[in-house]
């Protein structure tokens, strides 16, 4: 089991329809340990990618993606889910489903902070149906840059995403993959 692994059994919460609560040190409160040691395990699978760019999307990725950029020494940049008086000029539009929220959003990325010579990192905290990565996959393939690879904290195995990305032939490490879970019992099953 690694590190992340046995962080999410002992305080990750499984609940009714799927979920998998982990907002004591993921995405709510964030253990920047914890992300430090994520960032430093994606360099090692990323190695030999060259790597100009992390993207993720609001809110979530932010942090993670943040920390590993250090290891990176590459900027991050965050798909937004709405348009806000900040952001001018020519923007990158893709529509995507969440899962955990239940609804659909049109993201957003300034032309200006994506390019054809970009060589894009996704970084993101969970994979479930993969409607969020293929947004951003979209918006890498508007701006003509180029997908180096996925690093996705937790995905949830049992659901199609993580089968649908690696079907189209994209790079995808997941740092947890859960295979199933229990909400009655609270029993967590890692994919080996």
């Amino acid at each position: 089991m690694n590190f992340l692994e046995e962080r999410i059994q002992k305080d990750g919460i499984v609940k009714e329809g799927n979920v998998l609560k982990v907002d004591s040190f993921l995405n709510h409160q964030m253990d920047i340990e914890l992300f430090k040691q994520m960032g430093e395990e994606w360099k090692k699978r990323f190695a030999d990618a060259n790597i100009n760019k992390i993207l993720t999307i609001e809110a979530s990725g932010i942090g993670i993606a943040c920390v590993a950029s250090d290891y990176f020494k590459a900027p991050v940049v965050f798909a937004k889910k709405s348009k806000s008086i900040n952001i001018e000029g020519d923007m990158y539009i893709a529509e995507v489903e969440s899962f955990t929220h239940k609804c659909k959003n049109q993201v957003i990325v300034s032309k200006k902070f994506l390019g054809p010579d970009d060589h894009v990192l996704i970084i993101d905290d969970f994979l479930a149906n993969g409607c969020a990565l293929q947004g951003l996959i979209s918006i890498i393939a508007q701006a003509g840059a180029t997908v180096e690879g996925i690093g996705i904290a937790i995905e949830k195995g049992f659901q199609s995403g993580g089968r649908v990305i690696r079907n189209l032939g994209y790079r995808l490490e997941s740092l947890a993959i859960v295979d199933s879970m229990d909400a009655e019992t609270g029993q967590i099953t890692f994919r080996q």
